[in-house]
């Protein structure tokens, strides 16, 4: 059993990580520890973790995209290394999941569809070395907002929001789309996958799970 420990902001779809789990299989568990969402402190956060050490959790992931993008590039490998050393467990966040997930799938240019704003977001991920050649906003029809990624240069989409309910509609807009969607939960869980150097085959949490896993389930 690999166990996923997960630092999640309020109540913010929370249905999307029971759906997560269940994809994934039988032998993958996501426990989740609820933060404050407008940003706890790193120190703060760190002392939720123990709950998760204590459940049994093989990785932490600090899963709200903005109060980690807000604190900056090196400000985030802050955040990190505060959870990591708490937990005694390897710590990540989403906002390097999306980088790190736009690595192994070999994007360096992509589209972002955010209600919060895009400048702080598109900072972060220029460090990472992934460029963003368009932005939208999030508006109530996600289908509707998502035109941004039909740019030629954009080589995949992502949906950073926390408060997005995407997980279910992944393949559909991939389908759409012909290129990877990346949504925050998504990336979330799978960020805390690879701190286990866990790979699992689920096509139908999209292309970013079809790649040859190191453990079939």
């Amino acid at each position: 059993m690999t166990a996923l420990g997960l630092l999640v902001p309020g109540e913010d779809a929370e249905d999307d990580y029971p759906r997560l789990e269940q994809l994934l299989g039988s032998d993958v568990r996501i426990d989740l520890i609820r933060a404050d969402p407008a940003g706890d402190p790193p120190e703060r956060l760190a002392a939720r973790t123990e709950e998760l050490r204590l459940a049994g959790a093989d990785s932490v992931v600090w899963a709200s995209t903005t109060a980690a993008v807000a604190a900056g590039w090196e400000g985030a490998h802050g955040q990190v290394r505060v959870l990591a050393r708490a937990a005694g467990l390897p710590a990540s966040s989403t906002a390097f999941g999306f980088v790190h997930a736009a690595r192994e799938l070999s994007v360096s240019r992509v589209a972002v569809v955010t209600a919060h704003g895009d400048t702080a977001f598109t900072e972060f991920l220029r460090a990472g070395g992934v460029s963003v050649v368009c932005t939208a906003p999030l508006g109530e029809d996600l289908a509707a907002s998502v035109h941004p990624a039909a740019h030629e240069d954009a080589q995949a989409l992502l949906l950073p929001d926390t408060d997005l309910r995407a997980v279910a509609r992944l393949t559909a807009l991939e389908h759409r789309l012909g290129k990877p969607v990346l949504s925050a939960h998504q990336v979330a869980v799978w960020e805390a996958l690879r701190l286990t150097d866990r790979r699992v085959n689920a096509p139908e949490l999209g292309v970013l799970f079809t790649r040859e896993p190191v453990v079939q389930v």
